[in-house]
């Protein structure tokens, strides 16, 4: 009793590191909805009075939701495709004994430790030694790159608590194995898919490093808003916008970490 009352005792000191570190986080970036609100171009305090009108001209400014079209296209497309790799990638990790398995899954995760900057102008030389033209195809590219760890990282929770005896019922029935990893494996792992598909949409709606390399005549959104910052005219519009973006990846990562949990729960039997 004396051992279980002293792993269930909370760790305050531990508590109050998270609070701050979460305080220090996220507090700057609360300036942001606060000051697209203020009656006045500059950021300062005190503040000048409440406005909407930042809000009113951020919907009117149509190279803005040009360059938004263009972030949601190659999030989309990195999203999908990054998820499918992920789901072969988390697949033949979790159910294969492979040669080299342990190099290739380490080359696979690399992009997370390797500054983006590297990879951006690795990228941005390879790309010119080839003779390709920098457009959203070349920022796809990179973008596929630095997310498809997040999704194996996402997917192969969803792997490993998946019962193979499903499968090979399925097999013992006479089920091919493309059939099988239709009918029954994919609907088992959707939770962790959809998940995928959102963290990975969320990464690459938000990135910029890459697509400063990489990024032809048609910019994305965080491009867009870089250039923006230069005019402090049109800055509480770029405000406006990241406070728009800023709830809505809030609650993009919410959920698929949601379902990434709900679909690890229901495979382990835990319930909710």
């Amino acid at each position: 009793m004396n051992d279980v009352a002293y792993i269930q005792r909370p760790n305050r000191p531990l508590h109050i590191y998270a609070l701050l570190y979460l305080a220090f986080l996220y507090i700057p970036v609360l300036f942001l909805p606060l000051f697209s609100f203020n009656d006045a171009i500059y950021i300062a305090f005190p503040l000048k009075g409440f406005t909407t009108k930042w809000y009113a001209s951020m919907l009117n400014n149509e190279p803005m939701f040009a360059a938004l079209m263009n972030s949601i296209k190659v999030g989309s497309a990195t999203a999908v495709f990054a998820t499918i790799l992920g789901i072969f990638g988390a697949k033949a990790v979790t159910r294969y004994r492979l040669p080299g398995q342990k190099p290739v899954v380490f080359m696979i995760m690399l992009p997370l430790v390797i500054p983006g900057i590297i990879l951006g102008v690795a990228l941005l030389i390879l790309v010119s030694r080839l003779g390709i033209t920098l457009s959203l195809y070349t920022v796809t590219l990179g973008h596929i790159l630095i997310t498809v760890p997040f999704a194996m990282a996402t997917l192969i929770p969803r792997f490993v608590g998946f019962d193979k005896s499903m499968e090979e019922a399925s097999a013992d029935l006479g089920e091919n194995a493309w059939w099988t990893f239709w009918r029954v494996t994919f609907p088992m792992v959707f939770p962790g898919v959809v998940a995928s598909l959102l963290l990975c949409f969320t990464i690459s709606f938000d990135e910029f490093i890459m697509a400063f390399f990489l990024t032809g005549t048609d910019p994305t959104l965080p491009i867009f808003i870089w250039s923006q910052l230069r005019f402090p005219i049109k800055l509480p519009g770029v405000l406006a916008l990241g406070a728009v973006i800023l709830v809505v990846s809030f609650v993009v990562v919410f959920f698929s970490q949601w379902l990434q949990r709900r679909g690890v729960k229901e495979v382990s039997g835990t319930g909710f």
